[in-house]
Parts: structure tokens; C-alpha cells; sequence
């Protein structure tokens, strides 16, 4: 599947803006993450941009939220591999543990793209260009902010063999390169 044949799929199911701009900020930080890692680029790019296409279609319910994506990606003869990723990275309706490269990179990278989003949004420009990486790991460690972004998701990428610290900067840095499609 290429990427346009994605994008296009996901805008058939996924129509609230926020929900399409955390999917491109999931797919550069996945892209930027198999470059790091030696993934392959684009596999890692697709899971990132379709991982949440059901998300509208199961009305946010994250006990269903990943298998309704399976039929629908199958139905469209998306990669196993990709399709596999995307079914863990809701472990709540997977009852899979996350094991490979691919299921650690998009479960901790999609969650990082929320703490990313949300330090920006503080900040007085709310300019993703303004935010330091430092900034978001400090953030990271206070509890009640962006509280709903799962600290310990984001944290698998030590499963990666990423320190934080760098986990953040390659994710960063790959959201302020697509900085004006997501309107920060």
C-alpha cells in the first residue's frame, strides 16, 4: 500500500482534524524512529498514520478501539506485520503483549506525539518550533499534566534501546519538521 492509498483510506474513516494531525505526527515520528532503528521506513510510517483509522468508527471506545482496524485493514490487504502493530498498540482491547521493534516504536510513538502536542500548547507562541526536548521529558514527570498520556507507554522506549532523552529529541524533532500541517 502506498502512502497516498493510506492517507486516502484513513480519510474515509477518521474526519475530525485533531485525530488526522496526531496521525501524521505519529507517522513522522515512526519514520523518524525506523531510521534510527533500522526499520523499514515505510512500513513504520503506515503503522503510525493508520493505527487509529477505527477510532471514530468504535465511537472512541478503547475496549474495541484496534480490532475494528484489523478487519478494515485487512479488507484492504494492508501488511500483516503493520496490521499486527496496530492491534497491539491498544493492549486493552488486544489482551497481546507488545514484542517486536514495530509494537514498542508505535505504541510508545504515537503516545509521545500527546505530550509533545500538549507542551506546545502552553507555551506562550504554541509553536512546536519552540519547544525544547528537555521541556517535554520535565513535563513528563508531572503527573496531572496531559494527564490522560500514558507515562508508561511512552517509557517502552527503552525496549527500543532508547534512552528518553533521545526517544523525545528524534520525536521532536520529526513533529517540528511537518510543524505547519499540524497547525503548531
Amino acid at each position: 500500500m502506498t502512502r497516498d492509498d493510506a492517507l486516502d483510506l484513513l480519510k474515509q474513516y477518521v474526519q475530525n482534524e485533531k485525530m488526522l494531525q496526531h496521525a501524521y505526527a505519529s507517522e513522522v515520528v515512526l519514520r523518524s524512529l525506523a531510521r534510527r532503528l533500522g526499520g523499514d521506513e515505510n512500513k513504520w510510517g503506515l503503522a503510525g498514520l493508520l493505527h487509529d483509522i477505527d477510532i471514530e468508527v468504535v465511537g472512541g471506545d478503547l475496549k474495541c478501539h484496534g480490532a475494528k482496524a484489523e478487519s478494515i485493514l485487512q479488507a484492504h490487504n494492508v501488511d500483516t506485520e503493520i496490521i499486527d502493530a496496530i492491534r497491539r498498540h491498544n493492549e486493552e482491547a488486544s489482551n497481546e503483549p507488545r514484542q517486536s521493534l514495530l509494537h514498542h516504536a508505535l505504541a510508545a510513538g504515537e503516545t509521545i506525539t500527546g505530550l509533545i502536542t500538549a507542551t506546545a500548547l502552553v507555551y506562550p507562541d504554541r509553536k512546536i518550533a519552540s519547544v525544547k526536548a528537555k521541556s517535554v521529558v520535565k513535563r513528563m514527570k508531572e503527573k496531572a499534566f496531559a494527564a490522560s498520556v500514558r507515562r508508561e507507554t511512552i517509557l517502552e522506549c527503552e525496549k527500543l534501546g532508547l534512552s528518553l532523552d533521545e526517544f523525545v529529541a528524534i520525536s521532536l524533532a520529526a513533529m517540528q519538521g511537518i510543524s505547519d500541517t499540524l497547525g503548531l
